[in-house]
C-alpha cells in the first residue's frame, strides 16, 4: 500500500506521521472529523446539555475566540497586509475543508467587509441536523478573525444563510461594541429571568389555588338545626374578603330555608374594626331582606367596647355572650328547645 507522508495542496502543507498517529497541517497539530456524522454528533449533545439557546452562545464565543487565535497567527506575518492575509486564510480554510470562503468589500479605513460562504462544514451539519436556521460559529469565527488584524472589536451581522436557499452564507463585520461576554451576559440574564418568571407564574398559580381553598373554608354556612343556620367569622376582612362572605352568604340562606342567621364573632379576635363591624351591620340588614333574622354571638368585652365607640348601631341584632346561648335564642322563637 503506497502511503504519502506529506502533500502540498493549495500551497499547503499536510503531513502524517502513522508511527506517531499525528496529523499535521502546515506544521501544527490538527485532527480529521467526518463532518455529518462525527461533528453532527459533537454539536448535538452541546444542544441536549446546555440546551438550544446556550448550544449557541457557546458555538459564537468558541468561534469568536478561535478566530482571534487565527487572526493573531496571520497578524505575525511580517510584510503581510490585512488584505493579503484574508486571501491567505480563505486559502487556508478552503483546503482544510471549511468551505469556499470569499472576502468582498475589505475597507482597511472604516473596518468593514463581507465574507461570503459557500458549502460550509457548518452548513453540511446544520444540514444533518435538520436546522431551519444557520449556526454561528462561522460567522463569530471571522468576526474573531478581522478583530485581531484589524485590532479592533469586530463584529456580525448575518444578511443571509445559505441554508435559507441561497447559493452562499453572506455575512457582514464592522467595528461594535458588541462582545461574546455581553452575549454571555445576556443569556444569563435572560435565563435569570425565565426562572424568575416561572417562579412567579408558580407563585400566582398556588395564591389562585389558596385563595380558592380560603373561600371554601372561610366563613363557612353552617345548618346546625332546622331553620337554623351558623356562620363563624373568621381573622381580618378586606374589601374582596367581605364582598365574597356576604355574597355567599345571602345566596345560601334561602337554601337552608334560614329564618335565623347566627352570625359567631369569637374567631375575630384582635381584628373587630370598624370595617368589621359595618360588615356585620350590612350582612344582617341584607339577611332581614329575604326574611332571616340575624344573631349575634361571642362578643368580647373588648368588642362591645369598639361596637360603642364606633357608630354603628349593632343593638338592633339580638346579642349573646355563646354560640349555645344564641342557638337557644332561636329556637325558643318558635317553641322548641334542645333536650
Amino acid at each position: 500500500m503506497d502511503i504519502k507522508p506529506a502533500i502540498t495542496v493549495g500551497g499547503l502543507n499536510f503531513e502524517w506521521d502513522l508511527a506517531e498517529g499525528r496529523f499535521l497541517f502546515e506544521g501544527q497539530e490538527s485532527v480529521l472529523f467526518w463532518t455529518a456524522s462525527a461533528m453532527k454528533m459533537f454539536f448535538d449533545s452541546i444542544e441536549e446539555i446546555s440546551g438550544k439557546d446556550a448550544a449557541n452562545v457557546v458555538l459564537e464565543s468558541t468561534g469568536f475566540r478561535q478566530g482571534l487565535v487565527v487572526g493573531e497567527y496571520f497578524q505575525g506575518m511580517k510584510g503581510v497586509s490585512i488584505e493579503e492575509a484574508a486571501g491567505l486564510i480563505t486559502n487556508t480554510y478552503a483546503s482544510a475543508g471549511w468551505g469556499l470562503a470569499e472576502i468582498k468589500e475589505l475597507n482597511e479605513e472604516t473596518q468593514t467587509l463581507e465574507v461570503h460562504l459557500k458549502n460550509s462544514w457548518e452548513h453540511t451539519i446544520n444540514i444533518a441536523q435538520g436546522k431551519e436556521q444557520g449556526g454561528s460559529f462561522l460567522p463569530a469565527h471571522y468576526a474573531g478573525i478581522f478583530s485581531s488584524l484589524f485590532k479592533q472589536n469586530i463584529w456580525y451581522k448575518v444578511v443571509h444563510h445559505q441554508l435559507d436557499g441561497f447559493e452562499e452564507s453572506v455575512i457582514q463585520y464592522f467595528p461594535s461594541e458588541e462582545t461574546i461576554e455581553k452575549n454571555i451576559h445576556h443569556l444569563s440574564r435572560l435565563k435569570e429571568a425565565e426562572k424568575i418568571n416561572e417562579l412567579e407564574r408558580l407563585v400566582d398559580e398556588k395564591t389562585r389555588e389558596l385563595n380558592e381553598m380560603i373561600k371554601e373554608i372561610s366563613s363557612p354556612l353552617i345548618p346546625v338545626l332546622e331553620d337554623i343556620v351558623v356562620v363563624p367569622l373568621l381573622g381580618s376582612y378586606d374589601e374582596a374578603r367581605a364582598e365574597e362572605l356576604l355574597v355567599k352568604t345571602l345566596q345560601n340562606l334561602p337554601t337552608h330555608k334560614a329564618k335565623y342567621l347566627i352570625l359567631d364573632l369569637t374567631g375575630l379576635n384582635n381584628n373587630f374594626t370598624q370595617p368589621a363591624a359595618m360588615l356585620i351591620e350590612k350582612l344582617g340588614l341584607t339577611a332581614a331582606m329575604i326574611g332571616t333574622q340575624t344573631v349575634l354571638v361571642g362578643i368580647s368585652a373588648k368588642m362591645s367596647m369598639t361596637i360603642t365607640e364606633s357608630a354603628i348601631d349593632l343593638s338592633k341584632f339580638n346579642c349573646f355572650q355563646t354560640l349555645q346561648h344564641g342557638i337557644h335564642y332561636a329556637l325558643a322563637q318558635n317553641g322548641r328547645s334542645i333536650i
